[in-house]
């Protein structure tokens, strides 16, 4: 088994831990020391120098529509599924995949497909369950028994309310699946989360606010996202955070052309640390080869162009360089925070036993130039060494 050590690296664990020595074994972190006596032309030990770089944990994206989404405009704004190279390259380790408007034509059964064929090229796969409408659509016959008796579906979503989108499900509808959800997590061991698309409209967390009003349901069992869109909407959602709720913020934007109150998710983090959110509640996600929009100069409509994961690297960078939010806290709405929301226990952070999924970054620019997932390199010196199987 080859043994791989990185050294010299100054490592966020996402907490700040100084120089280290990380021994990484197979697929997993072997430990971390403050120093090591590595023998010289010891056979399968392969020795990274990390002088000038960072190391983080791997990023997990849990809002990406892998198998394609779009088609609101028609068949032919249907977005392409995505490469693992555009993954690997956007610092992306784990990843969670999901449907969205389109549940004819985008089925379950191919998502839970495309999760399993990235897993086989090298990275960390899940799904959620169901779609923009009530009744969920399942693989089963019903999302909960997904959750329990599929090991990658952890959730179900991404269900749609407040928007022209959604089935317009009552509230005693909505409260059922999330019910659902929470059960089957419970009997699973999984976080059994409801991943919710939050629209524009006057609806708002109406919903979530009446079932912290009316249930024992924990805030932690809904996640909405979408929550930068209005400044409005930003503002009831850290009143919900307030209550214990989960935040999510998108970072796909064209930051040069907002739409009318959008704001984009770095300074959305900052708006939300200022009110004292704690960041616990607070994830990046980047909703991943979903449609957008594209703007000329002039600000005026020029086309459809597809939501990019590499926005929620991005975004991070733009929290931590230009809103100077603190490096540890912008690293854990990425890594650490997703990873126990969604109860990846593997997952998050760079400690002995968990996953090796690490990036390495240069400390003055922020740029990746190391990916390692499940302790394979997959990027080295910011070139791709593995890429999807019809990739060229």
């Amino acid at each position: 088994m080859l043994l791989i050590i990185i050294k010299n690296a100054e490592v966020y664990s996402p907490d700040y831990m100084g120089k280290k020595y990380i021994v990484i074994s197979g697929p997993v972190i072997e430990g971390l020391y403050d120093s090591l006596d590595i023998p010289e032309g010891f056979p399968g030990l392969e020795v990274i120098d990390g002088e000038g770089k960072l190391l983080f944990p791997g990023f997990i994206d849990s809002h990406v529509h892998i198998i394609g989404g779009g088609g609101e405009g028609g068949f032919k704004t249907r977005t392409p599924e995505i490469q693992l190279s555009e993954l690997i390259s956007a610092g992306i380790t784990t990843v969670v995949g999901c449907l969205g408007t389109d549940a004819v034509t985008r089925n379950m059964k191919s998502l839970l497909a495309k999760a399993y064929g990235l897993e086989e090229e090298g990275i960390s796969t899940y799904i959620f369950t169901g779609s923009y409408q009530l009744p969920a659509v399942s693989i089963t016959g019903k999302p909960g028994e997904d959750i329990i008796l599929i090991e990658k579906v952890i959730g179900i979503g991404e269900i749609a309310l407040s928007d022209n989108r959604s089935s317009q499900p009552s509230y005693e509808d909505f409260l059922k699946v999330v019910a659902e959800a929470r059960v089957a997590g419970l009997i699973s061991g999984k976080a059994g989360v409801v991943n919710l698309h939050i629209g524009n409209g006057p609806e708002g967390l109406r919903y979530l606010m009446k079932i912290l009003d009316e249930t024992e349901i924990p805030a932690s069992q809904v996640i909405p996202t979408h929550i930068n869109r209005t400044r409005d909407l930003l503002n009831m959602g850290a009143k919900y955070a307030e209550l214990g709720g989960i935040l999510d913020l998108t970072t796909s934007s064209d930051p040069n052309h907002l739409e009318d109150g959008e704001v984009r998710a770095a300074e959305a983090l900052k708006i939300l640390l200022d009110k004292g959110i704690d960041i616990s509640n607070i994830q990046f996600t980047s909703d991943g080869q979903g449609s957008l929009p594209i703007f000329n100069e002039r600000g005026e409509f020029k086309g459809l162009g597809i939501g990019s994961v590499k926005s929620l690297y991005l975004e991070f960078k733009e929290a931590v360089i230009n809103y100077e939010v603190k490096l540890e806290e912008a690293l854990k709405v990425v890594t650490s925070n997703v990873a126990d929301n969604l109860k990846l226990r593997s997952k998050g952070r760079i400690q002995a036993e968990k996953d090796a999924d690490l990036l390495l970054v240069d400390k003055e620019s922020l740029e990746i130039k190391d990916v390692f997932a499940k302790g394979k390199a997959m990027m080295a010196n910011g070139k791709i060494l593995v890429k999807g199987t019809f990739e060229d």
